[in-house]
């Protein structure tokens, strides 16, 4: 009896001990998952938006706060940065967007956009990554940033991830290694294009001291893109560079995953899940696009169909083949009613009338007549048809 008494005693301290043990194991872990997780990104911002009391080109805060809401979600820390510290200026933005409405409650990281940190104080052993946020701005300021060139150099030799969107990339052109070979040289890399520029930069482009696109590939860059507007990402090791605003989330997500970190699922919003089905009409052949337009008239409501049409009207402009004025006719018609705009009904009657569809370029400028039955640059073509 003695003896059993004694065994039972024994097997209590060895579940004890046993329960002890787990809970230390569970402890270690939790402190190593927290400490792999516990990584920090700086943000890079142009502060360029105000010049000597003039308005001039700033960041752009779309980008700011998408790829901000990454991080977050992901559990990264986040410093912001400019070139001067301080205050900076955003170009012009709608607050009521759910992304940014988000981010102008986030108290914290506001006040860290209105005292962003000066470059020439950072210490790249502070940060494991580099998010550079595009806008006009970026062009002036940014690519003459020295202190920033070299915080960007030493985050990457320091096995880093610098990652750059839009306009952002123009703070790489003059980035140099420790071998005096340029970062971007033989790497992948995007940015706002020649063509996006061409189209929805004339304001600055004339006060530009380069092409983004053009210096990119005179450092060596290997330059990629997709059709304007649409969302490219260039993964090239440690470099992450996108193309647009488009492009936001997926830099933003590639640097996430570059940092080890698996990244949270995100809902694409509105204008993204539109846009990516502009993307997957304009990859598709013939039969699988006019299944994506079908999709798009169908479930009008699940799509920002203005989008659709003004992406059609400004993709007309950079055509080159009749497949080209094809696909631009398409996504312009299939959101004609959505957007209701003359300019866009003209817009529709060109390509028609530039494909050769005679007959039904009358028929478009004769269903704008019946609600505009003055509008002169309708009764115009008409004559010439």
């Amino acid at each position: 009896m003695n003896y059993l008494k004694k065994m039972k005693v024994q097997q209590e301290h060895l579940m004890t001990l046993l329960a002890l043990l787990f809970t230390l194991v569970m402890v270690v872990s939790a402190q190593v998952s927290a400490a792999e997780s516990a990584k920090k990104v700086l943000m890079v911002v142009s502060g360029y938006g105000q010049q000597q009391g003039e308005v001039a080109p700033g960041y752009e805060f779309d980008e700011f706060t998408k790829a901000y809401g990454v991080f977050k979600e992901n559990g990264i820390s986040v410093d912001i940065a400019s070139p001067k510290g301080g205050k900076v200026e955003a170009d012009k933005y709608d607050a009521n967007k759910p992304f940014n409405a988000k981010v102008l409650a986030d108290k914290a990281i506001m006040a860290k956009l209105a005292n962003t940190l000066a470059t020439p104080e950072l210490d790249a052993k502070d940060y494991d990554g580099i998010f550079i946020v595009g806008g006009k701005g970026a062009m002036f300021d940014l690519p003459k940033d020295k202190a920033l060139q070299t915080i960007i150099a030493e985050v990457y030799q320091q096995q880093g991830a610098v990652a750059a969107v839009c306009h952002g990339p123009a703070a790489l052109v003059d980035v140099k290694l420790s071998d005096g070979s340029y970062l971007v040289a033989d790497k992948k890399v995007n940015s706002f294009t020649n063509d996006e520029e061409k189209l929805f930069g004339k304001k600055w482009l004339s006060k530009f001291e380069f092409m983004l696109e053009d210096k990119l590939a005179e450092r060596g860059a290997k330059f990629q893109s997709s059709d304007i507007m649409l969302s490219h990402v260039a993964v090239d090791g440690r470099l992450i560079t996108g193309q647009n605003p488009t492009s936001t989330v997926g830099v933003a997500t590639a640097l996430v995953e570059r940092l080890g970190i698996p990244p949270v699922a995100k809902a694409q919003d509105k204008e993204e899940k539109t846009l990516a089905q502009v993307a997957k009409f304009l990859a598709a052949d013939m039969a699988q696009g006019k299944a994506v337009i079908k999709h798009l008239a169908d479930n009008q409501d699940e799509y920002h169909m203005p989008l659709v049409g003004t992406y059609g009207f400004y993709y007309q402009k950079t055509a080159e083949t009749d497949r080209h004025f094809e696909n631009a006719l398409s996504l312009m018609q299939v959101a004609k009613k959505a957007v209701n705009n003359p300019a866009l009904d003209m817009q529709i009657a060109k390509t028609q009338q530039k494909l050769g569809q005679k007959k039904a370029a009358k028929t478009t400028l004769n269903q704008l007549l019946a609600t505009k039955p003055d509008y002169k640059p309708a009764l115009d073509m008409l004559k010439t048809l």
